[in-house]
């Protein structure tokens, strides 16, 4: 049985980084944003640590959407919701490059406007590497992340830079059988029970702070 959205995401911008999440550090402080604080009927923004939406921008551009972020932040709806067996998808593609940087797809959102948010998060940046990760609620920074792999992996099934700067990478996130893969160009990165992490609950996109990204193709199925 198949349904549920098919959603062609076609980001360029500077998408929400990670402020010290699953990224790394940077000295930069997130851009400002002409134009931000506006997103599409129906979608919300959580960025971390709180950081203004006005630096968020999010809109329709031809057969997907422009994000531009500051911030890093996730983009979701609470109409796009999954459980049980699903798989989750989407094409990203980096416009230039800028550091290495991560953007990617959550799964298993819950609270996600509230201090008490929970997801679990796959990352590519464009050297090559990814990670994955749970948020489960706050800390004393307002953030509590905890790893799920040990850091950032690499792996040659990622697409790296090109001479232009720009890398494109299909990612997916399928739940099956109680257990859950992470793949990255239809090879698998990762997988894990799906009992040690949070699958249940809203999809979204996650893309780190100051970064210019196009997404295509987001899509959650049920299998």
């Amino acid at each position: 049985m198949r349904l549920l959205l098919t959603l062609g995401l076609f980001v360029t911008s500077p998408l929400l980084a990670q402020g010290g999440m699953a990224g790394m550090q940077h000295d930069d402080a997130d851009k400002a944003v002409e134009g931000g604080g506006k997103l599409p009927a129906g979608w919300s923004a959580r960025t971390d640590r709180d950081a203004p939406v006005t630096n968020v921008k999010f809109a329709k551009m031809g057969e997907g959407w422009h994000v531009t972020l500051g911030p890093a932040a996730v983009l979701y709806r609470e109409a796009d919701k999954a459980s049980g067996n699903y798989q989750a998808s989407a094409t990203f593609t980096q416009s230039k490059y800028q550091y290495p940087e991560g953007y990617g797809l959550i799964i298993g959102g819950s609270n996600l406007a509230d201090a008490g948010q929970r997801y679990t998060y796959f990352l590519v940046r464009s050297d090559g590497k990814f990670i994955i990760k749970k948020r489960n609620g706050p800390d004393k920074r307002g953030e509590n992340p905890s790893n799920v792999t040990e850091g950032w992996v690499d792996n040659a099934a990622i697409n790296k830079e090109g001479a232009d700067g720009k890398n494109t990478n299909a990612l997916a996130i399928a739940v099956s059988g109680g257990k859950v893969s992470f793949l990255a160009n239809g090879q698998e990165l990762y997988s894990t029970d799906a009992s040690k992490i949070d699958t249940d609950g809203v999809v979204g996109i996650r893309v780190n702070h100051n970064l210019d990204v196009h997404v295509a193709d987001f899509a959650v199925k049920k299998q």
